[in-house]
């Protein structure tokens, strides 16, 4: 899968594919379902699939109290690697974007620069300044300039559509069951491990940091998780997300103590999976408080570990 970042990289050899646009977020069942008709549609016609998004989404950039992010471009990248699309095209989204006239989205850039032979859309898109562009216009506009337009309805789990909103709302509720079905895959985070303050250590629990680059994280609290580090297969852990009131944290943070373990991992690149919620972060009146409460967490996280792997024995006996 090539990745081409910002309109100036665009090559002649980009042109001529079937092309969808948004921002992907989670890259949940619904997307894939989009993506798999557009690759579909590119094999039949024997050309490129595209996918274009934004960085940042446009509810962030609109919006700082947008909701929280549930991939960023790595994670996202990471997942649409999984599919058959064959390009993304990451365009930076900012005041020149988002004031670009719906005429110039149909007719500047998709059939211009893109040169798109066909456009697969979700039920829901609009576009273009203010939003005016909705699915009439681009099948009006593909019919004059030449690409063809489809559109898919939304894809529904239970009574509900799946949606982005729905997946944040099973993480912070802490079911990752439901998650996990609406995403087809695990909700997890990726991030490189950064030196801390090491209380971690100091309280008998060393652990990982990972920044979380995001404006909100959607999910806060203590969890039990796995940790891939590359180093051959994942490991059993327990993770808090959140800005650690106790310890007068500033910025939201990833940590990660991994079981059983004591390699060397700073600057690595961790994907942590999220498996069970433990609890809420909250504050401590002291430390020694904060300690006694790992230590249950730890051993709750252990716990929910046994019991599932016994499970997961069970079944596949």
């Amino acid at each position: 899968m090539e990745i081409v970042v910002g309109q100036h990289n665009l090559k002649t050899r980009h042109q001529g594919g079937v092309v969808t646009i948004g921002a992907f977020d989670g890259v949940h069942h619904a997307h894939q379902m989009l993506l798999a008709h557009a690759c579909a549609k590119a094999k039949e016609l024997g050309v490129a699939s595209t996918l274009v998004t934004f960085e940042p989404t446009p509810r962030e950039f609109f919006d700082t109290a947008a909701p929280a992010r549930l991939t960023r471009f790595r994670e996202k990248i990471t997942l649409l690697r999984r599919t058959e699309l064959d390009r993304v095209i990451c365009l930076p989204f900012n005041a020149r974007t988002s004031g670009a006239p719906a005429e110039w989205v149909v007719d500047d850039f998709l059939h211009g620069l893109l040169g798109a032979v066909h456009v697969v859309v979700g039920d829901d898109f609009r576009f273009g300044k203010d939003r005016v562009g909705d699915y009439a216009m681009l099948e009006a506009a593909g019919n004059w300039l030449g690409y063809e337009v489809s559109r898919l309805g939304p894809l529904a789990f239970g009574d509900e559509r799946v949606s982005s909103s729905r997946v944040r709302q099973a993480l912070s509720e802490g079911n990752f069951r439901l998650a996990e079905k609406l995403l087809g895959h695990a909700y997890f985070i990726m991030g490189r491990v950064v030196y801390g303050r090491r209380l971690g250590r100091q309280l008998g629990t060393p652990t990982a940091n990972i920044r979380l680059q995001r404006y909100r994280a959607a999910l806060e609290g203590v969890f039990a998780v796995t940790v891939d580090a590359g180093l051959g297969r994942p490991h059993a852990g327990i993770a808090n997300i959140g800005i650690r009131p106790t310890v007068d944290g500033k910025e939201p943070l990833l940590e990660v103590h991994v079981f059983d373990f004591d390699e060397d991992i700073y600057g690595r690149l961790l994907t942590v999976t999220f498996r069970h919620k433990i609890r809420d972060e909250h504050a401590f009146e002291s430390l020694d408080a904060l300690k006694a409460q790992i230590g249950y967490d730890l051993e709750a996280a252990r716990a929910w570990f046994d019991m599932n792997l016994v499970h997961a024995h069970r079944a596949s006996g």
